[in-house]
């Protein structure tokens, strides 16, 4: 039978691509190299060239110069997001850092760059660990501008306009209120305006300008609960609509008068794309889920990175000239080349108060009984999708006959502004009702064994599956919980300071909210988590921390509960070097194919401790997870 490591993609990728200002070259954070590296890649499909990276430092965001000679990028290190900004040659050589002042976090403007090069825009803060101003620097004398936003409000840049005169910026409250500014910089006493005030609360993201410098577009869910894309004029301050689904709109790129965008219908990204107004015809692409999306200058192909159920993330050509859909990279592994890949079955359930929750079912082949993991989405405002999920363990467990249930329970975006805000300050109340109600649609399938279930989740996944665990009156077999909150309190207190207003609105202030949040967290109900639990922490988590999951296994071994916990040293809120991620996944597997499929003679064996076997494995250069088990 094919182990872990066998469905492990080659290589994986950071959600972010630059094609060059000629349209010929890819720039993207892979992994290939054991850490998140800049690479580059023709569009013909030539053999892809490492460009930049650090031993400790992982690629995030890219850009190339408006030359083309040169790329722009930001690097963390070991995960702590705390990003600085580097400047490097197409032909390589060392990066030269062109931020200074401390660590912080400092973030690129999508488009960073004014026409001539010479200034660069981004949002950092350096100032005030509370704030995020809006800086533009100067390359050729150092200088900063620096543009600091209203109270509660976190600037993200966007762009500097085709002319040079306009810096398009977001103001950031949460993940629903999201506003538009224009800064003037022709003059020098200017401060952002905001552009949407007029329109009401709601989202509002600014994308690409108009090649005259007229106006920008931007998506926005001004009209509906859906997000569409429409065109913000400059000269009668209006919002024009384009494009109006009745699902979310989420990525859109125009280039020589065509405008392409992706839609996400229930999960699966669907291209449209019209010329001089009028619809084109595309070609067909796999289904899955499009996360980067960008057009060529003279809009005669656009690259993507497009993943799915039955193929790990790649980048991907979609040439409009030829009407042909190639890929630039291959990063199928060994599994994939002989067996068939499980695709989910889209379906849904009933909640108590009547809306039904969609999910993704995926059921292992044979007749069953099956034993079934719920997989628990994080943010909570995000959203299950038909991907490759965690490097390969979604196949891998479903090949050994474990089935899975991934929702999108009350909180997920993709389903309207309504469905997501149910989750504001109401975190394991209106989710875990959803989540009881997975647990209920299993039982009434014949070939779903719920006298073996499993729990997981990875961040706010990780809370709701300690959750579960603790909450749900169910004869869990096991759970997982990668970087979760198990203390709502404690969490909301050492959330970075500039998500401030953010968790406030979202989770709940700690100062005024602290009984009902001690009242929904984990940590209060620990007495009631009886099964074997896996406990996965990075050390240096910024958004998570440590301390979170310090309390839970506290709590669970003075009791005598099962626990097992690993913790990473050099790892952040997730993973970012290649190994350590393997040694977790492998180790997951492990886990709860002991508690799921083995049988009594199999348990009682040691559970794999972090050490891997096989050779692959052995030529990594991650760190050895602190591992102490009950």
């Amino acid at each position: 039978m094919p182990g872990y490591l066998d469905f492990v993609p080659q290589q994986r990728f950071q959600r972010t691509l630059a094609l060059s200002p000629d349209g010929k070259l890819v720039a993207y954070s892979s992994h290939a190299s054991g850490r998140y590296d800049l690479w580059v890649v023709s569009i013909t499909g030539d053999e892809p060239r490492r460009v930049a990276g650090f031993d400790n430092r992982t690629v995030r965001q890219i850009a190339w110069t408006p030359s083309g000679d040169e790329l722009v990028f930001t690097a963390d290190q070991n995960g702590d997001e705390q990003f600085r900004i580097y400047l490097v040659s197409l032909e390589g050589g060392e990066p030269a850092e062109i931020s200074s002042g401390p660590d912080c976090q400092r973030v690129l403007a999508e488009s960073p760059f004014d026409p001539t090069g010479r200034l660069l825009t981004y949002t950092a803060n350096d100032r005030d660990p509370a704030v995020q101003d809006l800086i533009v620097l100067d390359l050729e004398t150092s200088e900063l501008r620096r543009f600091v936003p209203p109270e509660g409000v976190a600037f993200e840049a966007v762009s500097l306009s085709p002319d040079g005169r306009w810096l398009l910026s977001t103001g950031f409250r949460s993940n629903t209120d999201i506003a538009v500014y224009l800064t003037d910089l022709n003059d020098p006493d200017a401060q952002p305006v905001c552009m949407t005030s007029a329109l009401g609360e709601g989202v509002f993201e600014p994308g690409a300008w108009a090649d005259d410098s007229s106006g920008f577009h931007l998506l926005t869910d001004h009209w509906s609960e859906f997000t569409a894309v429409a065109f913000y004029d400059l000269a009668d301050k209006a919002l024009h609509s384009i494009a109006r689904p009745n699902w979310d709109i989420e990525a859109f790129d125009i280039a020589a008068g065509v405008r392409i965008w992706s839609v996400n219908e229930a999960g699966r990204s669907r291209l449209h794309a019209e010329r001089n107004g009028s619809p084109m015809s595309l070609p067909d692409i796999p289904p899955g889920v499009i996360f980067t999306l960008s057009l060529a200058p003279d809009a005669s192909l656009a690259v993507v990175l497009i993943d799915s159920a039955a193929r790990p993330a790649e980048l991907a050509v979609l040439d409009l000239a030829r009407h042909e859909f190639r890929y630039l990279t291959d990063t199928r592994p060994p599994a994939l080349r002989v067996i068939d890949p499980i695709v989910p079955e889209l379906i849904s359930y009933p909640t108590r108060d009547g809306r039904d929750v969609h999910s993704l079912l995926y059921r292992p082949d044979g007749p069953g009984p099956h034993p079934v993991l719920l997989s628990v989405h994080g943010g909570p405002e995000a959203q299950e999708r038909p991907i490759y999920a965690r490097s390969g363990l979604y196949q891998h467990l479903l090949h050994q006959g474990i089935a899975i249930l991934a929702p999108n329970f009350a909180g997920s975006t993709g389903y309207g502004t309504a469905h997501q805000k149910l989750i504001y300050r109401d975190w394991g109340g209106i989710d875990l009702e959803d989540l009881d109600h997975a647990i209920k649609y299993l039982q009434t399938l014949a070939w779903a064994d719920t006298d073996r279930l499993a729990v997981m989740g990875a961040s706010y996944g990780g809370f709701a599956a300690l959750s579960c665990l603790a909450r749900l009156p169910y004869s869990w077999a096991a759970g997982v919980s990668i970087c979760g909150p198990s203390n709502l309190v404690t969490l909301a207190k050492a959330s970075p300071p500039t998500w401030k207003t953010f968790v406030a609105t979202v989770l709940g202030d700690p100062d005024t909210h602290a009984e009902q949040l001690l009242a929904r967290s984990p940590v209060t109900y620990a007495d009631g988590i009886t099964a074997p639990l896996f406990v996965i922490q990075g050390a240096r988590d910024p958004r998570v921390p440590q301390a979170e999951s310090d309390q839970i296994v506290t709590r669970l071994r003075e009791r005598g509960v099962e626990v097992r916990y690993d913790i990473y040293p050099d790892e952040g809120h997730g993973f970012t070097n290649r190994t350590n991620e393997l040694k977790a996944y492998e180790a997951i597997s492990d886990f709860l194919h002991t508690h799921l499929i083995a049988t009594a003679e199999d348990r009682a064996r040691p559970l794999l401790d972090g050490a891997m076997t096989s050779a692959f494995a052995r030529e990594g250069s991650g760190s050895e997870p602190v591992n102490v088990r009950t």
